[in-house]
């Protein structure tokens, strides 16, 4: 099991559409005892109202789903009082969205087909960082 070096528990939300990424990444998580999953939604509309109710620390975030894009997902979380870094997870991993995330706040930037570890890595070095 991996573990924050001197990190607390971080709280993650995750919003993606796709049921076989939000499992996953839900079992990934699960052995890391650095971070609790405090909730999931598959649309960004539910995933706002999530976010306003469990207040995480970090919401995994896909860019392309039904309703409210992650973009303006992105935006809206920015305007929380204190609002959550976001790792924006993708299976679109194109420089256009990186830069546009990046520009509205996005912490980490990574594709789904490629990069699941280097997102673990990522939520345990936010975890040490939290601290």
């Amino acid at each position: 099991m991996a573990t924050a070096i001197g990190g607390r528990v971080l709280s993650v939300l995750i919003v993606d559409d796709s049921d076989v990424i939000r499992q996953r990444l839900v079992a990934m998580l699960a052995e890391v005892e650095a971070v609790n999953v405090v909730g999931e939604a598959s649309d960004g509309e539910t995933g706002l109202v999530v976010a306003q109710e469990t207040k995480p620390d970090v919401v995994i975030l896909d860019i392309r789903m039904p309703g409210l894009s992650g973009i303006t997902v992105l935006q809206r979380l920015q305007e929380f009082d204190s609002p959550p870094k976001v790792m924006v997870l993708t299976n679109f991993p194109y420089a256009a969205y990186r830069t546009r995330c990046r520009a509205l706040g996005a912490a980490y930037f990574f594709d789904k087909s490629t990069e699941f570890e280097a997102a673990l890595a990522a939520l345990l070095v936010m975890a040490a960082e939290s601290r």
